[in-house]
């Protein structure tokens, strides 16, 4: 099935799978080693976003104007400037970009060359998200990730000189980063020029290098208990230096949420284009080719680069709304998960939500089922609980 985007999608993500390393905990579509590839990979994306352009279910939907567009990756920073700036103007050529569009570029420090901030500034790029996850050296390069943390402290000073809003992402429960060295850490982290700060558990993803050195206990893991504990004391010192908790990962200071990552949470349609991307019309996810010389020949032939796509039956839409809700400082709304459920199910969830209300672990504020600060240690748990 392909995927023909409503006139109510606003929002556009593009992968650059390219990196310069592969970090051992990774599980994205990322090659490291194939950069003799990006030429003619960027001919592909091109041809996949100009063949989508142009099958539009009408003239209006290929010219709606973009209001978030999101260069993930990979090592999007790699993207060489003449090709990115085609991309972008490309784009604009094709679907319009909104006036105060949010345009995200993920970058990873030492991978920025002279001149180059300037040059993203000045293809309308208006955010940065930089990934940190530790300022320990010794273990980001057990971990595969050729960075240091004298790397990123000028990266931001600098980038601040261009960009208004700048995000880093941050790794909890990284093996060898102790509880007092996390907690230094997010102190310096505080200081730093940025507006927008993502906290993530650690993931141990089945078939990584990570998994399995964890499998042959070569690296010890942080007890799950112990990672709960840090980040809740992280949460109360971000919110204590203004940076205001809106989901359960993401804290921003006030008019720098990610509108993008928005959009992913509240459910709303997007379109996704390269290698291994994922789209979505609030009903069908569809998944592209993730094998590189497959979606290259299939976009060089300019045939579907689509390899899989599912319809989400009504109890994954019902699963989705409450996890992706009540992962969100605004909560869920109550009736959206009770619109269209059988008696029995109404019933037996109006029941459930009435016993994690009695435990303290959510709240009702207007109709919204909202986390405690119990609650959102155990929100997998919760929404589990609350599916049908």
């Amino acid at each position: 099935m392909e995927f023909y985007a409503p006139e109510s999608v606003r929002c556009m993500y593009v992968h650059w799978p390219f990196c310069p390393y592969k970090c051992h905990f990774c599980p994205f579509v990322a090659l490291a080693s194939h950069d003799q590839f990006m030429g003619q990979y960027h001919r592909a994306l091109l041809s996949e976003i100009e063949q989508y352009a142009s099958r539009s279910t009408s003239e209006t939907a290929a010219r709606t104007p973009l209001e978030t567009i999101y260069f993930g990756g990979g090592t999007p920073s790699t993207y060489p400037n003449e090709l990115l700036q085609e991309t972008i103007t490309t784009v604009r050529r094709l679907f319009g970009i909104a006036n105060g569009a949010e345009i995200t570029l993920e970058v990873n420090p030492g991978t920025v060359m002279p001149g180059q901030l300037a040059f993203w500034k000045s293809l309308g790029i208006t955010r940065l998200s930089i990934g940190v996850q530790s300022l320990n050296d010794k273990v980001l390069k057990g971990l595969n990730r050729h960075q240091s943390a004298r790397d990123v402290l000028p990266l931001l000073t600098q980038a601040s000189e261009f960009f208004e809003s700048l995000s880093v992402d941050l790794i909890v429960g990284l093996p060898g980063v102790d509880a007092d060295e996390w907690r230094s850490m997010i102190h310096q982290i505080v200081q730093w020029p940025i507006q927008h700060i993502s906290v993530y558990f650690l993931t141990v993803h089945e078939d990584t290098p990570l998994y399995f050195k964890v499998k042959k206990q070569e690296v010890t893991l942080t007890p799950d208990d112990d990672l709960v504990d840090l980040y809740t004391w992280t949460r109360h010192i971000l919110v204590e230096h203004g940076f205001e908790q809106y989901e359960i990962s993401n804290f921003a200071k006030p008019g720098h949420q990610s509108r993008h990552n928005k959009v992913y949470w509240q459910r709303k349609p997007y379109k996704a284009f390269g290698l291994g991307a994922c789209s979505f019309d609030g009903t069908i996810r569809t998944q592209n080719e993730k094998n590189l010389m497959r979606y290259l020949q299939a976009a060089e032939k300019k045939g579907s680069v689509q390899a899989s796509w599912e319809t989400l039956t009504r109890q994954q839409i019902h699963l989705e709304k409450v996890m992706l809700g009540l992962r969100q400082s605004t909560g869920v709304i109550c009736k959206d998960i009770l619109d269209g459920l059988t008696a029995d199910e109404h019933r037996q969830i109006t029941d459930r939500i009435a016993s994690l209300m009695h435990a303290g672990l959510i709240k009702d504020v207007d109709g919204y089922l909202i986390l405690t600060s119990e609650g959102i240690s155990v929100e997998n748990g919760i929404a589990s609980h609350l599916s049908l």
